[in-house]
């Protein structure tokens, strides 16, 4: 499966939706924007549950196209949703929720084995017990594994955090990940959380009004200083790298950044060397300086070349983007800051970076 390709047009009252749609095969695609930008429409049209003009084809499969009178509906779409509430039959226990999952699809087209979908999600141990009996994370768990136990063609995912509570949310995102890992599927996922998107996205397509603002890979529209995003306080973007070596006296490790980019210090995750690590590093957390400081705590400086300079939302301060090699890093100053250092496209300056969030 290549590619998710949609068109969709749909005019109610006080909102129109006017988005067209190109995702990765593979991967998640995030879909991001504030309260009411048309998140959840486009994930339901997608679904067939809300009926927009347009087309819809995931794949070779056709699942809308208006010109052709095609619409197939939601119980045919090769499909799994997940919302908010987890919505599993009360009167049944996990096991029965799951195998109900399962039924609905022939066995034939069954792609992603029952204890598959069980391993993936860690509730083995789940299996005898009813819905009430569970923590909120447990049964959000239980949902996704429901999900996908009808082996869909592409998973749904609507703010499947967004009704957990900061410990039950840590407790579901590494299952999120691992999905994201070991899964072969495309993931259309539902966020206003910068950093559960921050986490689990490969591709972002960032909505506004119901019209698509911009979209690509993760990386690279969260460096983007046009964005909107680039105006937040949680700014700033995301790299991959590998551990490369650690200091047990100091329980620290060195990432060595993806294309010979240098290498970044943080603490110690208790992963193997040569494990693949996905940091955050917030336009907050870089600092900049036109030669190698000495005399400092922070341990992370990098050469890199200043690539662009925008006005942050506060007319004090300026956006600042700089690439390491091939990587993108963005900090935050004051155009003060920027004019007595002064910074112009190409310039090359020393990246200071002061903290390293690790996102697994």
């Amino acid at each position: 499966m290549d590619v998710i390709d949609a068109r969709l047009h749909l005019k109610r009252t006080g909102f129109e939706l006017e988005a067209a749609l190109a995702l990765p095969g593979r991967g998640v695609s995030a879909l991001f924007g504030a309260s009411g930008c048309g998140k959840t429409t486009v994930l339901r049209a997608l679904a067939g549950l809300e009926r927009a003009a347009g087309h819809v084809r995931i794949g070779d499969a056709v699942w809308q196209d208006d010109a052709a009178q095609v619409f197939m509906p939601t119980h045919r779409r090769a499909l799994g949703y997940v919302i908010q509430e987890a919505a599993l039959f009360p009167h049944l226990d996990v096991r029965r929720n799951l195998d109900y999952g399962q039924r609905r699809v022939p066995p034939a087209r069954r792609r992603v084995a029952l204890a598959q979908a069980i391993e993936l999600l860690g509730i083995g141990h789940l299996l005898a017990r009813r819905p009430d009996t569970l923590s909120g994370g447990e049964r959000q768990r239980v949902a996704i594994a429901r999900a996908l136990a009808t082996s869909p063609d592409c998973l749904l995912m609507d703010e499947p955090l967004a009704a957990l509570d900061a410990p039950r949310k840590a407790e579901v995102l590494p299952y999120l990940r691992r999905l994201h890992a070991e899964l072969a599927m495309p993931v259309v996922y539902v966020s206003h959380a910068i950093d559960e998107v921050a986490q689990l996205a490969d591709h972002l397509v960032l909505l506004d009004a119901g019209r698509v603002v911009a979209a690509g890979p993760l990386a690279d529209m969260l460096a983007r200083l046009d964005l909107p995003i680039a105006s937040d306080d949680a700014a700033g973007v995301v790299l991959e790298g590998e551990v490369a070596e650690r200091d047990e006296n100091w329980h620290l490790v060195r990432l060595a950044l993806a294309g010979g980019a240098g290498s970044l210090w943080t603490r110690d995750p208790g992963l193997a060397p040569g494990s693949t690590v996905r940091v955050r590093v917030l336009a907050r957390d870089v600092s900049l300086a036109v030669t190698p400081q000495v005399g400092t705590s922070i341990a992370n400086q990098l050469l890199a070349s200043v690539e662009a300079i925008a006005d942050d939302a506060h007319a004090g301060l300026a956006l600042v983007r700089v690439r390491v090699g091939t990587l993108p890093l963005v900090a935050r100053l004051t155009h003060r800051s920027a004019h007595r250092l002064g910074l112009v496209p190409g310039l090359p300056v020393w990246a200071q970076v002061k903290t390293v969030a690790l996102l697994g």
